[in-house]
C-alpha cells in the first residue's frame, strides 16, 4: 500500500476498526487504540503482536464482562510501520469513544519518540513495553511514558553478563570482539551507547554494522563479519532483516550459539525460514515461550472456540503472540488499578497513567491471571518506569521447532544503566525546559 493511501486511511479514521465488544452503543466502554501493522514489510511480526493483544481483551469481555464490568473496545489503526501515519492515527484516535484513548501502544521506537511530547501534553500514557526511548525509564522527567518490564540498555548489559559467564568470567571479555548488526533506525541505535560504555569497562572491541530498512540486502554486512572475525554477534533487528541475517550468518558458518538477537529478533518468524541452519541461535526474552498457561487456555475457550479468534489458533503461544497478550495484560491491570485508585469506572488517560505507575506484578499476580511462571515479578514506581526486570536467554531448537530457555534470569547492571538513564533524561529535561517532578 502506498504512503499516500495509508495517510488517507488514517486521516479518514476508516482504520482497521476492530471492536471486541457486542454491547449496545449506549453502554460505556473503555477505548484502547492499537497502532498496528498488519500490512507492509514488518507485517509478519506485527500481526501476531496485534492478535495476542486483541484476543486477550476479547477473552476478558467474554469471560468477565470486561474490566470491572466495563467492556473494552480495541480500535486498530493500520500504520504499515510508518511514523508519519502512526502520528496521524494517534491524533485521530486520542479522543475516540466514551473514555478517550486510555493508553497508546506505538509498537515502534521511532513512533514512541515522536509521541512523547504529544502524549505528555494530552495526558495520555504511552506503554512502549520493552522498547522506545530507554531514558523514559526516568519517571521524574517522563511522567506519561512507560517502558517496563525492562529496556534495551538493561538487555544489552544482560547480554554482556551472559557472554561473560560463557567466556569464564567478566575479565575474560578483555580483547574480545563483539559485532552489533543493527536496524539503521532509532530502534537499532538504542543499545550502542550502553555497549560502548561497557566496552570501555570490560575491554572488548565493538564493531558497528548498520543495516538499512527493510534489511533484505546484507551480503556486505556479513562479509564484514567474516573478515572481522568477531567472537560474538548481537543483533538489533526487526522483520525480514532477522530472517536474512540468520541465513547469512549460516552462510558464512558463524556459530549460532554465539549469535544473540534482541527480543524483537527472537520469534518463530525469524528462525523458521532458515530451517536447520538456525539451530542454536540465541535471543533475549522478557517472558516464557509456549502455550502451556491458563490464560492461553482461557483465550482458546472463550475466543477461538466461539470462532472469534484474531488469527490461526495453531499460532497462539508463539513468542510475538505471547508478547502482544502480555501487553494486553499490563494494560488491563493498569486500567483496573486506575479504577481502584480513583474510585470511579469512568476514567481517562491521566487516571490510567496513575494505574501504570502503581503497577506491581508479583508471582501471585501472575498466577491469578493464569500466567504462573511466565516472567519475573517487577514493580513500577514514580521514579522508575522500567521496573528493573531481568532478562533471560532463549535458544532455538530447530529439531523440535520451539524456543527453550537456556539461562537463569539475568539481572541488568543496574548501577551503570541507571546512571546512563539519569544522564540522558537530565539532558532531555534541560533541552525541553522540563522541571523534573519530585517523587518524594
Amino acid at each position: 500500500m502506498k504512503l499516500k493511501s495509508l495517510a488517507i486511511l488514517a486521516a479518514s479514521a476508516a482504520v482497521l476498526a476492530t471492536s471486541v465488544t457486542v454491547t449496545p452503543a449506549s453502554a460505556y466502554e473503555y477505548m484502547v487504540p492499537q497502532l498496528v501493522y498488519r500490512t507492509g514489510p514488518y507485517a509478519p511480526n506485527g500481526i501476531p503482536l496485534a492478535n495476542g493483544f486483541i484476543d486477550y481483551m476479547n477473552m476478558l469481555n467474554e469471560r468477565d464482562g470486561g474490566i470491572n464490568g466495563v467492556k473494552v473496545k480495541v480500535v486498530e489503526c493500520e500504520t504499515a510501520y510508518n511514523t508519519k501515519v502512526s502520528v496521524e492515527c494517534y491524533e485521530n484516535l486520542k479522543n475516540e469513544g466514551d473514555s478517550g484513548a486510555l493508553v497508546f501502544n506505538p509498537h515502534s521506537t521511532g513512533v514512541t519518540y515522536a509521541l512523547i511530547p504529544k502524549a505528555t501534553s494530552d495526558e495520555i500514557p504511552i506503554l512502549s513495553m520493552g522498547y522506545g526511548r530507554t531514558s523514559a525509564a526516568d519517571g521524574t522527567v517522563f511522567p506519561y511514558i512507560f517502558n517496563f518490564p525492562t529496556t534495551y540498555w538493561s538487555q544489552a548489559s544482560a547480554f554482556i553478563k551472559y557472554i561473560g559467564d560463557r567466556e569464564g568470567g567478566m575479565d575474560k571479555l578483555k580483547g574480545k570482539k563483539i559485532a552489533l548488526v543493527y536496524h539503521n533506525s532509532a530502534y537499532g541505535k538504542e543499545p550502542i551507547k550502553t555497549l560502548e560504555v561497557l566496552g570501555e569497562k570490560y575491554g572488548y572491541e565493538l564493531m558497528l554494522l548498520p543495516v538499512d530498512h527493510p534489511g533484505q540486502e546484507q551480503k556486505a554486512t556479513w562479509l564484514q563479519v567474516r573478515r572481522g572475525k568477531p567472537d560474538w554477534v548481537f543483533m538489533w533487528g526487526w522483520g525480514v532483516m532477522n530472517q536474512v541475517a540468520i541465513k547469512e550468518a549460516a552462510g558464512i558458518r558463524f556459530p549460532m550459539d554465539k549469535f544473540i538477537g534482541v527480543w524483537w529478533s527472537g520469534s518463530e518468524n525469524d528462525v523458521a525460514p532458515a530451517g536447520e541452519a538456525a539451530n542454536g541461535y540465541l535471543a533475549g526474552t522478557m517472558h516464557a515461550p509456549g502455550s502451556d498457561f491458563a490464560a492461553i487456555d482461557a483465550i482458546k475457550k472463550y475466543v477461538y472456540a466461539k470462532g472469534n479468534g484474531a488469527g490461526e489458533e495453531s499460532r497462539v503461544g508463539e513468542v510475538l503472540y505471547n508478547r502482544g497478550m502480555l501487553e494486553a495484560v499490563f494494560t488491563a491491570e493498569a486500567i483496573n488499578n486506575a479504577v481502584n485508585i480513583h474510585g470511579t469506572k469512568e476514567i481517562r488517560g491521566k487516571h490510567v497513567r496513575d494505574g501504570l505507575e502503581a503497577l506491581e506484578m508479583t508471582e501471585a499476580d501472575f498466577a491469578r491471571i493464569g500466567l504462573k511462571g511466565f516472567m519475573k515479578p517487577f514493580k513500577v514506581t514514580c521514579e522508575d518506569h522500567e521496573g528493573g526486570g531481568p532478562v533471560a536467554i532463549q535458544q532455538w531448537n530447530a529439531k523440535d521447532g520451539k524456543w527453550v530457555m537456556v539461562s537463569d534470569w539475568i539481572e541488568p547492571m543496574k548501577d551503570i544503566i541507571r546512571t546512563l538513564v539519569k544522564e540522558d533524561a537530565a539532558a532531555f529535561a534541560k533541552e525541553n525546559n522540563i522541571t523534573p517532578r519530585n517523587c518524594g
